[in-house]
């Protein structure tokens, strides 16, 4: 029997609609998503649905879609879409947008999909898509308003009439060009209404300060540090006026950047990683740094191994309680660092508790594999003890798996208690990665006991 529709959750309600072909109802189902909801709902579906779902929608409203994405998951959705298909989703959003896209792709498909654009639109991609991403030039937008330093304000007025279609909203300021296409001022828009019809807006205009294309993110936070301005204006070599970068990109670039170096800091060294992607990709991203990880703290731990000679057999135990704790702390602020990405892109909220849990657990049971069987491996071929490797690898193994559903969870659950995750998250996963590790350990040699010291 078919659930009523009334009952189905968002994405629900969206599967269906986008198994049906049914574009009217899957729009329906997205107008009546409050902005903060849509993007979560985006990420309960698969990402076959969700290429579908793009497909489906007229290109504009596709790309407000797109919009909603991490640059990655943006890419990787417009990978799998088909050229043309691709290439009129990303004709409708900013140039700056669509140069992290494509510059995200195989060049050999992103050149395919920008000689499907607009000449113009792809002409202008292109001049950005090579630019470092913490570099002005990286960050910038091409789209600015900017009219000739001679430009009287009667022609302004006529001018933004005849393109009041293509303009959401006037700038608070306007930029004005020398005849080389340096900026040589800029004038408030309310000083253009009250200026004189006939005067050159450049009789009003006051001095601009320019960047030029290779200043770096600490540069540009300097300048909007020192200057109340919502943009700044972006110069090549010679001073002519590229484009411009908006206070709203930059805070945009710096929490990227704070965001990857706190991922890389946690292991997971590709960047953006979301539990939208594939179980296998999120497993092996992870799991890359875990296996070069085990390694370093098998060696670390050979220090107290030398002394092993001089120890009854069952201390050989306490050889293997750092690495399992070590360990398992490692694969719990991965999943850390995932849940406070994800809160704060609004993808999860506390009530997603249950969900997050399952897909770490889903993680951790791979992972808590692979890493166990390393570990027992290790153990064995270092003391010859097939019960020592099988106790410490079990261990090993569950604790990843304990790890990492208390690291996805705690967040949640400390944001749902209106608690800093960022700061309480660690500390807890920590203390209780250590005590179920030693826990584990020790209790299961406890119940081995007769086959370690046999």
């Amino acid at each position: 029997m078919a659930t009523p529709a009334q009952d189905l959750k968002p994405w629900e309600a969206l599967r269906e609609r986008i198994a049906d072909d049914d574009r009217d109802g899957a729009e329906a189902v997205l107008a009546k998503l409050p902005p903060e909801e849509t993007v979560r709902v985006l990420f309960r579906l698969s990402s076959e649905d969700q290429q579908r779902l793009l497909a489906l929608m007229p290109p504009d409203e596709a790309a407000d879609l797109l919009h909603e994405f991490p640059d990655q998951l943006a890419a990787d959705l417009i990978d799998h879409l088909d050229t043309e298909a691709a290439a009129h989703i990303v004709d409708e959003l900013p140039s700056d947008d669509v140069a992290d896209i494509l510059g995200s792709l195989d060049r050999a498909h992103a050149e395919a999909i920008l000689g499907s654009m607009d000449p113009e639109a792809a002409g202008e991609v292109r001049e950005l898509i090579d630019y470092p991403t913490d570099v002005a030039g990286g960050v910038m937008e091409l789209e600015h308003f900017a009219y000739p330093e001679t430009i009287r304000q009667r022609d302004f007025i006529r001018d933004v009439r005849a393109r009041r279609k293509e303009i959401e909203q006037l700038p608070a300021r306007l930029l004005l060009l020398d005849s080389l296409g340096r900026p040589s001022g800029a004038v408030h828009i309310e000083d253009v209404l009250l200026a004189n019809p006939d005067s050159p807006l450049g009789t009003v205009a006051e001095p601009v300060v320019t960047l030029p294309v290779t200043a770096d993110l600490d540069v540009l936070e300097d300048y909007f540090d020192e200057y109340e301005t919502p943009g700044v204006p972006i110069v090549d070599d010679g001073g002519r006026l590229v484009g411009r970068v908006r206070r709203q990109d930059l805070q945009e670039a710096l929490a990227e950047r704070a965001s990857s170096d706190q991922l890389k800091v946690q292991g997971i060294v590709s960047g953006e990683e979301l539990r939208a992607m594939p179980l296998v990709s999120r497993s092996r991203r992870r799991l890359s740094w875990l296996s070069v990880n085990i390694v370093l703290n098998i060696i670390a731990a050979s220090v107290i191994a030398m002394f092993q000679d001089t120890l009854a057999a069952v201390i050989a135990l306490a050889v293997f309680l750092p690495i399992v704790s070590d360990m398992s702390g490692c694969s719990g602020n991965q999943a850390v660092a995932v849940s406070m990405r994800e809160l704060t892109l609004g993808i999860v909220k506390p009530r997603d508790v249950l969900r997050v849990w399952w897909q770490e657990v889903s993680v951790g049971l791979i992972n808590g594999a692979a890493l166990g069987t390393l570990l027992a491996v290790a153990a064995y071929l270092w003391q010859g003890n097939a019960a020592l490797g099988a106790v410490v690898g079990l261990a090993l193994g569950i604790n990843t798996i304990v790890a990492v559903s208390i690291g996805g969870c705690v967040p949640l659950l400390l944001k749902h208690f209106k608690v800093d995750p960022a700061v309480a998250s660690g500390p807890i996963l920590t203390t209780v990665t250590d005590m179920c590790g030693f826990f584990l350990v020790l209790g299961i040699a406890t119940l081995s006991l007769p086959y370690l010291i046999a």
